[in-house]
């Protein structure tokens, strides 16, 4: 396991770096790091790490999510309104709509195949998303009209959406019966997410006034309180449904809305966590990347994923009619809510697992998803947003 972490890291800081050099994202060199280490290719990496990918990658989302937590201002969400709720929903709405009605054509499957599909693809990429929104709010490109704050919450509560969406659709094609009570979980996911996540936040404040240590010791009580919240939610599971990620998240934003010194200080630090935990989080999602899929997809199913893509903007563009938004701004939306990485590679190989028909096909257009998206849509956040965007 410590040759694997040692490879994991060396290589994908090197490739990072060199990528960085050539004025491309880092993340796609480690993205190819993990893709030449995987069992697909070189299989350098021991099964005890491949084991415990999925939580190794869920603890580097918990340190970027708490992250970003602390970097948001719930009334910057105010002055934007009701784009902030459509953004939460109705991009992924529009994109498994557009899987629906291209995929059965394209790809030869049913509906509820396509949705399935559909609800795989959807999700957009917090661990892509998130770093470039905080960097955003840091520099103060697009702070004046809260949209690196509009992106941020919407990305969160987009990724409860479509995996619950998922869970639903599975759950018709393996035979199983869905009821009006599986799409209330939705609004209560979320719910119970956030009031969760406020009310740890606001303990965590009383905490950190009365007892004083150091700020390096709140940030292991903080990772220490995000990875219970994880957990909980696994614990929850079936009795009542609640989004972790959101709850780390909202505690996050509850101690900068009561604490907002301790919340920069301790954001700094979480700065620091990440430059580890992102080299392991997007090299062990490319570990999960097996290119003879992609390869033996060919152009419809290239096709597919970008006639979904399209429709995604689209949905963007609707959550943004009659706001204050320039063209640019509007478009830089459009883009930067499309990069998919971290559910695909958690969710995408499930209906495969489950023996359903549309598996293979499922599990390509995911990694097709991965491939396209992931780069481009890290390279135009990072060209573009100095374009695009007003400095405040």
């Amino acid at each position: 396991m410590l040759t694997s972490l040692a490879l994991i890291f060396l290589l994908g800081l090197m490739l990072g770096s060199i990528f960085n050099k050539l004025k491309l994202p880092g993340l796609l060199g480690m993205l190819i790091t993990g893709m030449i280490l995987s069992p697909y290719a070189f299989d350098l990496l021991d099964s005890s790490i491949l084991n415990i990918s999925a939580d190794l990658r869920k603890l580097a989302l918990v340190i970027i999510l708490t992250r970003a937590g602390l970097s948001l201002n719930i009334d910057d969400l105010k002055r934007v309104g009701r784009p902030a709720i459509l953004m939460c929903f109705l991009p992924a709405c529009f994109e498994i709509l557009g899987i629906i009605v291209i995929a059965p054509k394209l790809l030869g499957i049913t509906l509820l195949e396509a949705a399935i599909m559909g609800s795989v693809v959807a999700a957009v990429s917090p661990a892509i998303i998130v770093p470039r929104m905080i960097r955003l709010i840091d520099e103060g490109y697009g702070t004046k009209k809260s949209l690196p704050q509009l992106i941020l919450a919407g990305a969160s509560v987009d990724d409860v959406f479509v995996i619950v969406l998922f869970t639903v659709f599975t759950s018709l094609a393996v035979g199983g019966s869905v009821s009006v009570g599986d799409f209330t979980r939705i609004p209560i996911s979320i719910i119970v997410g956030l009031i969760t996540g406020i009310l740890l936040g606001l303990i965590l404040t009383k905490v950190f006034k009365i007892i004083h240590m150091r700020d390096s010791a709140k940030v292991i009580v903080l990772l220490s309180v995000s990875f219970l919240l994880i957990e909980l939610e696994n614990q929850l599971a079936g009795i009542i449904p609640m989004s972790g990620l959101l709850a780390i998240m909202s505690l996050g934003a509850t101690l900068y809305q009561t604490h907002s010194i301790l919340a920069k200080r301790l954001s700094f630090k979480f700065t620091k966590l990440w430059v580890a935990a992102e080299i392991l989080l997007f090299v062990l999602v490319g570990a999960t990347v097996d290119l003879n899929y992609a390869v033996s997809a060919g152009l419809i199913a290239i096709v597919v994923v970008v006639g979904a893509l399209l429709f995604r903007m689209v949905g963007v563009l609707v959550c943004l009619i009659n706001t204050k938004f320039t063209k640019g701004e509007k478009v830089f939306c459009m883009i930067s809510y499309t990069p998919k990485a971290t559910v695909q590679a958690a969710i995408g190989g499930i209906p495969l697992s489950l023996g359903l028909a549309c598996g293979q096909k499922v599990l390509t257009i995911a990694v097709l998803s991965i491939l396209i998206t992931a780069p481009l849509g890290a390279i135009f956040m990072d060209r573009k947003y100095k374009k695009l965007l007003d400095k405040e």
